[in-house]
C-alpha cells in the first residue's frame, strides 16, 4: 500500500469552512522537484483567492502555497539540494498544509541557520513580495512619497522598512490607534486614517502628491487612491481586500495627472533559481544585520486553520499569521 499523509483539501470553493483534513496519498518528487516534511506554513490572500475560486485552480486541492520545512527526497536532476536540509519557498509548490508538499527545486531557498522557521516563512511571502514592489514594480528612491495602506499589515510593515531604507518619504494609512502605533515604530513618517486620505496626502505634501501607491485595500480605496497621487504617479494594486477592485475607465488617467497603474503579482517576479535567491538573500541580510525587524508572528496549530484564516480575513491582525505543523499531527502508520 502506499504511504499516506495529514493533507488539508480544499474540498469546493467557498469560505474557510471548506477545509478539510483528509488522509492522501504521500506524494512523490517528481524530476525537479523535492519532497519536503513541513514544519510551518504561512497564510496568504493567495490562499484565499484560491479557496475562494478568484484563481484558475479548481477544487478538490491541497492547500498552503508557502511553507518551510526539511528535505525529505530528491527527485531526479535535482543538484545543489540535500536530504536533511532546511528549505522554504513562496512559490513553486502547493500543499504546504499537509504533512509533505513537493516543490520545484528551482523555486526552494536555503534558510539560513540563525533563523528560526517561522521568522523564515514570515519573511518569504512579505519580505520578498515588498522587495520586488519597491525595486522593480516602482523603482522607490530619495525624494519619493510613499503612500502604503494598510500600512500595519504584514507587506505594509515590511513595504515602509524597505521604503525607508531606500530613502523616500512614507505616509501610511491604518484603521485604529493602535495600527498607527505600529506604522510609526515601522519608520512611518506619518500614519493617517482612511477618511479624506487623498486630501491629507496632498496637504502633507504642499499639493504634489504621492509618487506612488501601493494599495492592498482594493475597492474601498482605489478611486481615492488615484486622486491621492503626483503627475505621472503609478498606483500599484496589490490585493482587494476590501473587494474586487472597480473597473477602470482607462480614459481618465489622463486626466488626473498621466497616471500609471498596475497590477503585479508575486510569481512573475521569482521566475528563476537566481531571482529568487537573490530577493531571499537581502531579505535575510537585513534581518541579520537588524537593519529590517521582522513584523509579529501570530501562531496557530494546523488544526485551527479555519480559526486562523478568520483572522487573516477579518482585517484584524498585524504582522503575519503562520501555520505550525506539531509532532502530534505527523501521521501515524
Amino acid at each position: 500500500m502506499p504511504e499516506t499523509m495529514n493533507a488539508v483539501v480544499v474540498s469546493e470553493h467557498g469560505g474557510p469552512e471548506t477545509f478539510e483534513f483528509r488522509q492522501a496519498e504521500r506524494p512523490s518528487p517528481a524530476a525537479g522537484q523535492v519532497l519536503v516534511l513541513l514544519s510551518v506554513a504561512g497564510v496568504n490572500y493567495l490562499d484565499v483567492a484560491q479557496r475562494s475560486g478568484a484563481t484558475p485552480l479548481r477544487a478538490p486541492f491541497l492547500a498552503g502555497v508557502e511553507g518551510v520545512g526539511v528535505i525529505e527526497a530528491l527527485g531526479e536532476e535535482v543538484t545543489g539540494l540535500a536530504p536533511g536540509q532546511r528549505v522554504g519557498w513562496l512559490a513553486g509548490g502547493q500543499g504546504s498544509f499537509s504533512e509533505f508538499a513537493v516543490v520545484d527545486a528551482s523555486k526552494v531557498v536555503a534558510i539560513p541557520a540563525s533563523i528560526d522557521d517561522a521568522t523564515a516563512v514570515a519573511a518569504l511571502m512579505q519580505g520578498i513580495t515588498a522587495h520586488y514592489l519597491v525595486h522593480d514594480t516602482y523603482t522607490v528612491g530619495p525624494g519619493d512619497t510613499v503612500l502604503i495602506h494598510a500600512a500595519a499589515g504584514g507587506v505594509g510593515q515590511w513595504l515602509t522598512q524597505i521604503a525607508k531604507l531606500k530613502g523616500a518619504r512614507v505616509i501610511g494609512t491604518v484603521s485604529t490607534q493602535a495600527k498607527q502605533d505600529v506604522a510609526l515604530a515601522n519608520g512611518a513618517n506619518e500614519a493617517i486614517g482612511y477618511e479624506g486620505f487623498a486630501d491629507k496626502v496632498r496637504e502633507l505634501t504642499g499639493g504634489e502628491g504621492a509618487s506612488v501607491v501601493y494599495d492592498g485595500v482594493g475597492k474601498a480605496t482605489f478611486d481615492e487612491s488615484l486622486r491621492a497621487l503626483r503627475i505621472r504617479g503609478v498606483l500599484v494594486a496589490i490585493g482587494g481586500a476590501s473587494g474586487p477592485i472597480p473597473t477602470l475607465d482607462v480614459n481618465s488617467l489622463a486626466g488626473l495627472g498621466s497616471l500609471y497603474v498596475t497590477r503585479p503579482t508575486v510569481v512573475h517576479h521569482v521566475r528563476t533559481a537566481e531571482e529568487i535567491a537573490g530577493r531571499a538573500a537581502d531579505i535575510f541580510g537585513w534581518i541579520a544585520s537588524g537593519a529590517i525587524k521582522v513584523p509579529q508572528v501570530t501562531q496557530y496549530g494546523i488544526a485551527d486553520v479555519v480559526e486562523a484564516f478568520k483572522a487573516l480575513e477579518s482585517r484584524g491582525t498585524t504582522g503575519k499569521v503562520v501555520l505550525k505543523h506539531s509532532a502530534d499531527s505527523r501521521h501515524k502508520e
